[in-house]
């Protein structure tokens, strides 16, 4: 059950690690030599399924509490799978196996979760094509997806969408081509696969622009020690929690502020919110603890240019809007009905409940902010999206109604330990 903590949320909180970085780093220190040890590893289902993937991929990894050590073998050292490999929920772990999958000596097949089979991987596949690779999809462009694994040449290739995920597996793919590649992005997405490869040894060069990338084939990866920050993308959900939530008080520790992850923090500023940003010592990427109390919240605009350093946050922004004074308008985000779940549509039909109104777009919403909500349905649902789940679960905090949330174990896909962490906040607590 949630409802209004009139005493605010308060306290420290220290963030589980950043999902796109845990992934990667199990992927890269799979075809590195020697260990790579990743530190402050997130344990989330979707991360699981990446590691599952790479032991099923013949590298041998140790666990030992938040801390992993991923036995690399080198760019040429997986072996085929003795059965589908599983991604589960996870299209991350989906898109970036089938760019590193793409040049090896051997066929692959990729399956996932209901919710996967309908997201489209055509994007990944089609630029990969580009490069010599043979990948047979669905005839939707889905999962089951086989991978017949060849040479692979370099190419010059212009993205048509801004995407992190379509980017990284070009990228992987790229490392094993017979030639120097460059990929061209539409705008700028988040770039820890070229830090992280750059780290591990790889000649990976990003032009003034921030659009082109240069990647030179057959590098002697390293394995490294790979500190994990604190995911921003679950921090969002607090940082909002704290602004909407009156008499809140709130400090995020060790959280991931690389510059084409903060929109949330960006867009929170925009809007009005009491945020202050320390930043710390790191050996890594950077970080900072980040401190966040109530706020009065203006309206704002989000347009395309915007989306690619908040894509994840948008649900959380439309969130925001709603409590903001006045309209508000997302456009742009028409990537957003590719996602987990349509967000577009889950978003709005979730807030109505609260007696939001706005208006659904093909690529976004226009959402009127009001100050007192009017609940017309106490049941919610995350529509099994862990972003949706989470988001509903802050939105209820706002309300004076007693409301429930339909489904909350899809939290688990990138944060198990998201009830705990909330509960933890809440000076009167109450049991969701």
């Amino acid at each position: 059950m949630f409802k209004l903590p009139k005493s605010g949320l308060h306290g420290k909180l220290l963030l589980p690690g950043d999902k796109s970085i845990s992934h990667r780093a199990l992927l890269i220190g799979a075809i590195s030599n020697g260990p790579t040890v990743i530190k402050h590893f997130l344990r989330s289902n979707d991360c699981l399924s990446t590691l599952q993937a790479i032991k099923d991929l013949g590298i041998n990894v140790e666990q030992h509490n938040t801390d992993i050590i991923v036995h690399g073998k080198g760019i040429k050292g997986l072996q085929q799978a003795a059965k589908p490999l599983d991604m589960g929920n996870s299209g991350t772990t989906t898109r970036l196996i089938m760019g590193l999958l793409a040049g090896q000596a051997f066929a692959s097949e990729l399956i996932g979760d209901a919710s996967l089979q309908k997201r489209p991987m055509r994007r990944v596949s089609e630029p990969l094509t580009m490069m010599g690779a043979k990948i047979q999809t669905t005839d939707d462009g889905t999962l089951p997806v086989k991978i017949t694994g060849q040479a692979l040449h370099g190419a010059k290739i212009k993205l048509q969408i801004a995407s992190a995920q379509v980017k990284s597996a070009l990228i992987l793919a790229a490392l094993q081509a017979d030639s120097p590649s460059t990929i061209i992005e539409k705008l700028p997405t988040r770039d820890h696969t070229e830090q992280m490869l750059r780290k591990f040894g790889a000649n990976i060069q990003t032009a003034q622009d921030q659009l082109t990338i240069s990647v030179e084939p057959h590098p002697e990866l390293e394995g490294q020690t790979v500190n994990v920050p604190g995911d921003i993308s679950s921090a969002a959900f607090f940082l909002v929690a704290a602004t909407i939530i009156p008499n809140s008080d709130i400090t995020l520790c060790n959280v991931n502020i690389n510059k084409t992850r903060t929109g949330i923090l960006n867009a929170l500023l925009k809007m009005g919110a009491n945020i202050q940003v320390t930043e710390l010592e790191s050996q890594g990427e950077p970080a900072a603890d980040i401190r966040v109390r109530y706020a009065h919240l203006f309206p704002i605009k989000i347009s395309e240019e915007d989306i690619p350093a908040i894509i994840d946050e948008l649900p959380l922004i439309a969130l925001l809007a709603a409590c903001a004074d006045g309209q508000s308008t997302i456009t742009g985000a028409q990537e957003l009905r590719f996602k987990e779940t349509d967000r577009i549509a889950t978003v709005a039909q979730e807030l109505r409940k609260l007696g939001i109104q706005l208006k659904e777009l093909p690529d976004g919403l226009i959402i009127e902010g009001q100050t007192a909500w009017n609940v017309t349905d106490p049941v919610l649902d995350s529509h099994g999206d862990h972003r949706i789940g989470m988001m509903m679960a802050i939105a209820a905090l706002r309300s004076t109604d007693d409301l429930f949330l339909n489904e909350p174990e899809a939290v688990s896909v990138s944060y198990p330990e998201f009830f705990t962490d909330l509960n933890s906040l809440l000076k009167t607590r109450k049991e969701v």
